[in-house]
């Protein structure tokens, strides 16, 4: 298995969105669901540090992860440039095979 992790900021008046966003059952799960390699997304909420969230988007194999982007980069560079104003600070904590 491959995961990707972000972690991200959000203000207080834009946290239901984002939730919408990026929630397993968000527009980036959707997206990344147009693959069959796709394994799911966790939304983890910081305990103490309100705003903060982190997202684990799980994926069969690098390769296949790899391939997503490849076939479905203006989707996801479009889908990016709309959640823009959602976050003020996205980091990409790492990607990991598990």
């Amino acid at each position: 298995m491959f995961v990707v992790v972000w972690q991200f900021e959000i203000a207080e008046e834009k946290l239901a969105a984002f939730e919408a966003a990026y929630s397993p059952e968000g527009a980036w799960a959707k997206l990344f669901a147009a693959s069959p390699e796709y394994r799911g997304t966790e939304l983890l909420s910081d305990a103490y540090i309100p705003g903060t969230y982190l997202t684990i988007d799980r994926w069969s194999s690098e390769e296949a992860f790899r391939a997503f982007r490849k076939d479905h980069d203006q989707a996801y560079e479009s889908l990016d440039r709309a959640c823009d104003s959602l976050t003020s600070r996205e980091t990409r904590i790492g990607a990991y095979t598990v």
